[in-house]
């Protein structure tokens, strides 16, 4: 059990090392590299497999190497005891391998391979714990994907019209070309459904029954981020009715997983759509044009989200697989160490200042109060930040402060030396790799000039959520926690405005509902009736009259004689 682990986990830092330094190369350079390798020619068609390595792909790659390679060292000690680990690491990889297919295809065919690999490997990975809830979670992680899937098979049959599937030349066509920008129009449809923008978002906190390594690994670097990296690659490509559209549904997004995650208990559901939110803001900043943003908040988002998640794990698998935020409380005096790496990663994603997601975030709100946008925008953005803060609060009042609200005799500690080991190498880079990636990605800095009101908002912003978030969940013996005096609209809101009902019931109730009709009169009633049943009668009752001529033949014979001779002598 060991080796596999170590042995993959070795391999992808290893790789991880080579291809950051060779993103760092190509950067410095201004390099890009197209390779095709020829598979097969018949006749005068030839099948070509093409691949990219420019700075943002090898960059991306060496991130999504060593955030699975430090997964996969956790996971030794996660999932220790398991009994099918082999299994569960050769899932991980494949998992890594298909985010690696993606990411450096040009080619929309080869895309597809990577992306297919993508929804089905997560698939088995969400159910990888074989139950009922497993089960269902898997289905609509995986038909919510198809929708995806389906769309981008569009998009490669569309293309057949242009003479090859190599999007990259393109690009400027699609912008003007009206029957082109179809195209776009699947991709967007398709990186929708596999980022979870409304509506297809359910999927995404459904996911989080899979086990926690999974979770950080598909929550940080791979599954969700494969549609907004997709959109980033065919940024150039957004006509201004997409870039509208992208803006108005990923900015809904932003909020409503916010708002969502406010009244949410599940400790892995409320880190989940917190990943949602910030999927909703890359989305929006990649719609208003700024793709280098974009990546860059995907790159830092990816860091502290993973240790986010890898803490949260650390606590579940302590806490005996509870993963209700109600049973912690003061869980810093038992995990101090767990609990730091908890707390540094949830404010770099509140947008802390010089930790890693000030960084982008804050340049994300700057950019935007400098574009000349409507206040709908301006608010929702604000607002959704805040709410950010104020559910990351939340989460760390519930969960560090106070007293332990968990059974009597659990001795919980610091224990998973290897799981520690596998948070520690995330650690430095969410502390410092804002900073570093800012120096790397931006070769002339952005200056931004705004009235010292507008400067300051973002903090301010920040401040106000943090007290709305304490207020909003305080509790004590006699304090009515606020969230239950409206109970009906916390339901309302924590199920994300009843979007798990619509996207299973809403799908599913009437065609089943009018297949149970069919199947009753018509299967089960006239058609039977008058079909098979019909004809079953008819034959069984022939049957019967020749069985029973049969049965008294001699009888039937004598009859017929005596009959005979009556009509003889009736006629003589």
């Amino acid at each position: 059990m060991l080796s596999i682990c170590l042995i993959y986990s070795s391999l992808f830092l290893v790789f991880s090392i080579i291809t950051f330094f060779s993103s760092v190369y190509f950067m410095i350079i201004d390099y890009c590299l197209l390779l095709e390798y020829e598979l097969m020619t018949l006749n005068s068609t030839s099948l070509v497999m093409t691949i990219l390595f420019d700075w943002m792909s090898l960059l991306f790659m060496s991130f999504v190497l060593f955030i699975s390679s430090m997964v996969v060292y956790y996971s030794m000690e996660y999932m220790h005891g398991d009994l099918n680990i082999n299994r569960f690491i050769m899932l991980v990889s494949m998992f890594v391998l298909s985010m690696m297919l993606l990411i450096i295809s040009p080619n929309l065919i080869s895309i597809l391979l990577g992306w297919d690999g993508l929804g089905l490997v997560s698939y088995c990975l969400v159910i990888y714990y074989q139950n009922v809830k497993s089960y269902n979670a898997g289905m609509i992680t995986a038909l919510s994907n198809r929708i995806g899937d389906v769309a981008l098979l569009m998009s490669i049959a569309w293309m057949l019209n242009y003479g090859s599937w190599n999007y990259v030349c393109y690009l400027d066509l699609m912008k003007n070309d009206f029957h082109m920008n179809l195209i776009l129009w699947l991709v967007t449809l398709a990186a929708m459904t596999k980022s979870a923008q409304i509506p297809f978002s359910s999927w995404l906190p459904a996911a989080m029954a899979a086990p926690t390594p999974v979770s950080s690994l598909v929550h940080s670097s791979t599954l969700v981020t494969a549609g907004v990296y997709l959109l980033i690659r065919f940024n150039f490509a957004m006509s201004l009715n997409l870039m509208f559209f992208l803006l108005f549904i990923s900015s809904l997004t932003m909020f409503m997983a916010g708002l969502a995650a406010n009244y949410e208990f599940d400790l892995k559901k409320i880190i989940a759509l917190s990943t949602l939110s910030q999927l909703g803001l890359m989305m929006s900043i990649l719609a208003l044009g700024e793709y280098k943003l974009a990546f860059f908040h995907l790159l830092t988002h990816a860091l502290f989200k993973a240790l986010l998640f890898m803490c949260a794990g650390c606590m579940i698998h302590n806490l005996l697989n509870y993963q209700d935020i109600r049973f912690m409380g003061g869980v810093g005096n038992f995990m101090p160490l767990t609990c730091s790496f908890f707390l540094i990663s949830n404010l770099a994603l509140c947008g802390l200042p010089f930790l890693s997601g000030f960084y982008s975030k804050d340049l994300i709100l700057e950019v935007l109060s400098m574009n000349y946008l409507n206040i709908y925008i301006y608010l929702i953005y604000f607002i959704s930040t805040g709410l950010t803060v104020s559910y990351t609060f939340r989460l760390i009042y519930y969960v560090l402060l106070g007293d332990f609200n968990f059974f009597s005799l659990s001795s919980i500690s610091d224990l998973g030396v290897t799981m520690l080991k596998g948070m520690s190498g995330l650690i430095l880079f969410v502390v410092f790799g804002g900073s570093m990636l800012m120096w790397l990605m931006f070769s002339t800095p952005y200056f931004i000039c705004l009235p010292t009101l507008m400067k300051f908002m973002t903090l301010i912003v920040v401040s106000s959520g943090a007290w709305i978030g304490y207020e909003f969940s305080k509790f004590s013996l006699s304090y009515k926690l606020k969230s239950k005096s409206w109970l009906k609209l916390t339901l309302f809101i924590s199920s994300m405005w009843n979007m798990p009902f619509i996207s299973t019931f809403g799908v599913n109730y009437y065609p089943i509902y009018l297949g149970g009709k069919i199947y009753k009169n018509l299967d089960q009633g006239w058609s039977e009736f008058f079909g098979s049943q019909n004809i079953f009668h008819n034959l069984k009752n022939s049957s019967m009259f020749l069985q029973f001529v049969h049965n008294n033949n001699l009888k039937v014979f004598m009859v017929l004689l005596v009959l005979w001779i009556l009509m003889l002598l009736v006629y003589f």
